[in-house]
């Protein structure tokens, strides 16, 4: 962390909507990892504090954006990075994450483009929720965010935790760590030392006027 400056913020997002799910487990050490091994703070959150309707275009014409997409939109802008713990459902993401994606991308400015994210999954089954993070990937690239490529995914999820909440085998809890620590010092690098003026293909639909966007590339 660099000194004389303010400590990085990231959101870290349990997105089942099960209180003692293994996604919530992971989140909670995704949370502890972030506070202890890179010092940055963490607004942890859980996908049942954004309560909101399926997206339907006549009700945001009628109503607007519903509370719990805004509140969902207010920490990510107020955050440096995302990372979210995503269950797999038949092998995509969670209905109720999509919907609050597609919810929060009404909102503008974009709170998703060029946010740093970060995707971690858990499950019992023996690929551990992976092809769900590439399903989540699709739309969150879509609209700008700059998703990590070292995606980390927890096989046979149900017997992988201690009882103070670490993984259960050493090797996958180290992997787990130089994940996040890396994924922090590029989030570290992007938002502290702007140095590169490069053009950017915006996502589609957005209105930003300036052609050139400030931003760091390794």
């Amino acid at each position: 962390m660099a000194t004389g400056t303010a400590p990085m913020r990231v959101l870290v997002l349990g997105a089942s909507l099960r209180g003692d799910s293994l996604n919530a487990r992971l989140a909670a050490l995704v949370a502890r990892l972030v506070r202890d091994e890179a010092g940055a703070e963490v607004d942890h959150a859980h996908m049942d504090e954004f309560s909101m309707p399926l997206y339907n275009g006549d009700a945001e014409i009628a109503e607007g954006v519903p509370p719990g997409a805004l509140a969902l939109r207010d920490r990510l802008a107020a955050c440096d990075a995302l990372v979210i713990s995503s269950p797999e459902y038949n092998a995509s993401l969670p209905g109720g994450l999509k919907n609050a994606i597609d919810w929060v991308s009404r909102v503008r400015p974009q709170p998703f483009k060029d946010k740093q994210a970060l995707l971690v999954s858990a499950s019992p089954s023996m690929v551990g929720g992976n092809r769900g993070l590439w399903a989540l990937r699709i739309p969150l690239e879509h609209l700008g965010a700059r998703v990590y490529p070292d995606m980390f995914s927890l096989a046979k999820a149900h017997e992988g935790f201690t009882a103070d909440g670490d993984l259960a085998e050493s090797g996958l809890h180290e992997r787990l760590v130089e994940s996040v620590t890396s994924f922090l010092r590029l989030v570290e690098a992007d938002t502290r030392y702007v140095c590169l003026r490069r053009r950017w293909y915006e996502f589609l639909g957005d209105c930003t006027d300036a052609p050139v966007t400030q931003r760091a590339q390794d």
